[in-house]
């Protein structure tokens, strides 16, 4: 199966919708398909390398997918992203045309999205479209200074019109599952989380000990220190306050403890200002932009992963944290509810600060309880293996082509279609043979 994957957020964006993509492409490859990825063009000045190697470019090998980058522009409320140019819709369906997909899949909402479904109606394929991003709740973080009732009814008035539009929805959450009877959407939609490669995560004991003395090399206050780590944008949204507001009590009880912030975003001087006010700045490290191959040795060498977010989708971090073997204290919402079910591979709290402190305080201070911890999470995380997920996602595909196929007005569609082009080939033997 040729499938097409549309996206206005890919490397070396970081975020859930990127670690999506490219995960399930790979693992698509892995079952035997092709994949082409459709993304908006980064500036080579925002590839950040890496800290435990130089990396000039990237090597495609056979498990790559096809990637297409769409000249871009600067998105104005954030920039970290970037805004694809519409008119270059006719040279995005030509690089399409020689791949000759059977299947759309959008993983956005903007203007490659509008590519995804005119290319869709054209050629009368199936969409599906992934609900990936709860816009209500982001919008406000992005136009703090417009009013919020207005963006919210924007945002829903965005997702309504595109979620109408696709054949089939795919949602990773429960919780994005209640929305869309919020949005009195009709159709039936799947519920099919990302999971996650486990390859990625089974390192070396010789890689991940020269990775420490690295990091150790690169922020030296990590020296014989216990990581607690946070990986993901650093933006309001993340509710990174709340981390930040509880950290200097379990700084003053466990000096040896580390505040290791994985991650860029639009708020970082804004938290590192923070952290000075709160004179807890030798105990908190930001260090910017990773990619995945120092991010998923990050993991390795932390000791416990704290995730305050409210607003989080799909919990990929988490399950990344718990794949790594080291325990999880997260606030129990959305994606994270349905990743821990409970304390499964950790501690799921309530938004309540002197509820997450104590867990964390229990996890450095009882060595038996975070051993049997660590192990549940490194055991219940195999359930959320990318290979696995991705065979849901091509049954998905297959039944998705089968239903599209078997509905008579596309049936009428691909008939005409089929008519008009051997009308075309025809005329085309007509004029050469004059």
């Amino acid at each position: 199966m040729k499938i097409v994957m549309f996206t206005d957020a890919y490397w070396p964006r970081v975020n859930g919708v990127t670690v999506s993509v490219e995960s399930f492409s790979r693992a698509l490859i892995r079952l035997g398909n092709e994949v082409m990825i459709i993304c908006p063009f980064y500036p080579e000045s925002s590839v950040v390398g890496r800290i435990s190697a130089d990396r000039t470019g990237l090597v495609q090998d056979t498990q790559d997918p096809q990637i297409i980058r769409v000249p871009s522009m600067p998105f104005v409320i954030s920039k970290e992203d970037r805004i694809a140019k519409f008119h270059k819709w006719f040279w995005v369906s030509k690089q399409i045309e020689h791949f000759k997909p059977d299947i759309i899949h959008i993983n956005t909402e903007f203007v490659i999205a509008e590519f995804g479904f005119q290319y869709a109606w054209l050629h009368t394929l199936p969409t599906v479209y992934t609900y990936h991003t709860l816009w209500e709740d982001y919008a406000v973080n992005y136009i703090p200074w417009a009013p919020a009732f207005l963006l919210r009814l924007i945002a829903r008035g965005i997702s309504r019109n595109i979620l109408k539009r696709a054949h089939t929805i795919i949602v990773p959450t429960v919780q994005i599952q209640e929305v869309l009877k919020k949005y009195r959407i009709k159709k039936h939609s799947y519920l099919l989380p990302t999971g996650v490669d486990p390859q990625l995560f089974n390192r070396d004991a010789r890689e991940i000990a020269s990775f420490r003395e690295l990091l150790i090399q690169k922020y030296p206050q990590l020296a014989h220190k216990r990581i607690l780590l946070f990986a993901g944008r650093i933006a309001k949204e993340k509710n990174l306050d709340f981390l930040l507001a509880i950290a200097p009590a379990i700084i003053a009880k466990h000096p040896e403890a580390v505040f290791l912030l994985a991650g860029n975003g639009p708020d970082l001087y804004y938290y590192q200002e923070e952290c000075e006010r709160l004179g807890i700045e030798a105990h908190c490290i930001f260090t910017g932009y990773l990619d995945r191959e120092d991010l998923a040795l990050t993991y390795r060498v932390s000791d416990i992963f704290v995730f305050p977010s409210l607003t989080e989708t799909q919990g990929l971090v988490t399950i990344e944290a718990m794949f790594s073997g080291i325990p999880v204290v997260a606030i129990g919402a959305m994606g994270t509810l349905m990743v821990m079910q409970g304390d499964k591979g950790g501690f799921m709290v309530k938004n309540d600060p002197q509820e997450f402190t104590q867990r964390v305080f229990d996890l450095l201070e009882y060595p038996a309880l975070y051993e049997r911890k660590a192990a549940e999470a490194k055991r219940y995380a195999q359930e959320w293996s990318i290979d696995t997920v991705a065979v849901k996602l091509q049954t998905l595909y297959q039944d998705t082509l089968r239903s599209f196929r078997q509905d008579p007005r596309v049936r009428r569609s691909i008939k005409v279609s089929a008519y008009l082009k051997r009308l075309k080939q025809q005329r085309k033997i007509t004029d050469t043979s004059h």
